[in-house]
């Protein structure tokens, strides 16, 4: 081999050898480099699956909860609701309260104590310390016992009564929302009496039951809370008075007791009042012994469908009682005694004519079921005070309970004191109060 041909050889292996170094130099770079990028491309390519894998098992989650999503109940409070959800609801009731009293006379000196001058009366201070009671109720009524022909003509009081109209004026100033006029006095000045005793009555905003003006419907209804109310009143006669009317105005302006015709009112106003009440003028004056024929029409009165029955007339305090019908309790009180007159021991002779009551009757409905019923009697007795203030007689009537009880700012006697504890100890017994 020549010379040239080995220098040849030799600058060859050199360029080989520069080129496995490069090769090898380039290797050792390139390698981990693309190691790293795959790696990195993996574990992207894994996270982004990830991401989607957990959005889908989201889903499913969301679709089929697994055990750690339900809730995990208290049994005693599941079983407190389950067994509220069993209870029946409580069924919706309404109430009403029904507010009466006995005999409002008005004897002359009754009326002048009243007179305030120029031809004026004012009775407002005479119930005032009883106002906040007879107010209280939804309905109040009274026997007005006396009649207002106008004041025009003369005064009077007993036996043929005609009273200023402002006596009216005075029970709706206290309270009072009806009166009953049906009463041995109503015909005490005719037809005229009747009828200014109904016209003055309505413009000072009091309903009248028991005379009318013509012939009518003899029965009245007040709604009060959503209990229909319906009233009726009767009386036993007009003291022999009737010939001031023809036998068709007898029939059309004033109800007189007839049994035919209570039952035949009392079963026509059921069918449209949740409570009938019968206001009845009946009795023996001044005794307090309940008669026979009142307790027999009482008990038949409950029977055709009366649930509350207010006696007046013997101008003292009867009995009352529960009767039962239907499984429902219905209220008879046989006589009210006075609320207001000039009777008493000093013009009498007997302490039992100063003593009336207020009584309270609490009437419910279960709305739902349609039913109502009288749910208690309470019993407010009252006692009329009569005193002198500088030559002039002042008129008042007490709550007996009130005075007490110390709930009355006035002053009293020891003697008038121990008048009103005997006045309620009589009234209690009477009434049979529980």
């Amino acid at each position: 081999m020549s010379r040239e041909n080995r220098k040849k050889q030799r600058r060859r292996k050199k360029v080989i050898m520069r080129r496995r170094i490069l090769l090898l130099i380039f290797l050792l770079v390139l390698i981990p480099l693309i190691y790293k990028g795959t790696s990195l491309l993996v574990r992207g390519s894994k996270s982004l699956y990830s991401s989607i894998s957990d959005r889908r098992e989201d889903k499913e989650s969301e679709k089929k909860p697994g055990k750690e999503t339900i809730p995990i109940k208290d049994k005693d409070k599941e079983q407190a609701e389950d067994k509220e959800k069993e209870k029946p609801a409580e069924a919706e009731k309404a109430n009403a309260k029904i507010l009466s009293v006995g005999d409002v006379m008005f004897h002359m000196p009754q009326v002048k104590s009243a007179y305030i001058g120029d031809g004026n009366y004012d009775f407002a201070d005479s119930f005032k310390y009883v106002k906040n009671h007879i107010e209280a109720a939804d309905v109040s009524i009274a026997n007005f016992e006396s009649v207002t022909a106008g004041n025009d003509k003369r005064f009077s009081g007993f036996p043929q009564f005609n009273s200023p109209k402002e006596t009216l004026l005075g029970l709706k100033e206290s309270g009072f929302d009806i009166v009953s006029t049906a009463n041995n006095h109503s015909l005490d000045q005719g037809k005229e009496g009747i009828l200014k005793t109904l016209e003055y009555a309505k413009s000072y905003g009091l309903k009248t039951i028991g005379t009318y003006k013509e012939k009518q419907t003899e029965y009245l209804i007040e709604e009060k809370n959503g209990i229909k109310l319906g009233f009726l009143a009767y009386t036993y006669g007009v003291n022999g008075l009737e010939f001031y009317l023809s036998p068709e105005e007898l029939s059309t302006m004033v109800n007189i007791i007839d049994e035919t015709k209570i039952k035949r009112d009392i079963e026509a106003l059921k069918k449209q009042a949740d409570i009938v009440v019968v206001s009845v003028h009946w009795g023996t004056e001044y005794q307090r012994e309940t008669g026979q024929q009142q307790i027999d029409l009482g008990h038949k009165m409950v029977d055709w469908g009366a649930n509350v029955i207010l006696g007046s007339h013997p101008h003292v305090l009867q009995k009352s009682e529960i009767i039962k019908k239907d499984g429902m309790d219905n209220f008879i009180i046989y006589s009210m005694g006075n609320f207001f007159s000039n009777q008493r021991q000093e013009t009498m002779g007997n302490s039992f004519t100063e003593d009336g009551v207020m009584v309270e009757i609490d009437i419910e409905k279960d709305i739902a079921n349609d039913k109502t019923w009288v749910k208690s009697v309470n019993f407010l007795p009252t006692w009329i005070d009569k005193y002198n203030e500088d030559g002039r007689d002042i008129y008042r009537i007490l709550s007996t309970r009130d005075v007490l009880e110390g709930k009355l700012d006035i002053q009293l006697s020891d003697k008038i004191k121990a008048r009103i504890e005997k006045s309620q100890r009589d009234s209690l017994e009477i009434l049979n109060y529980q």
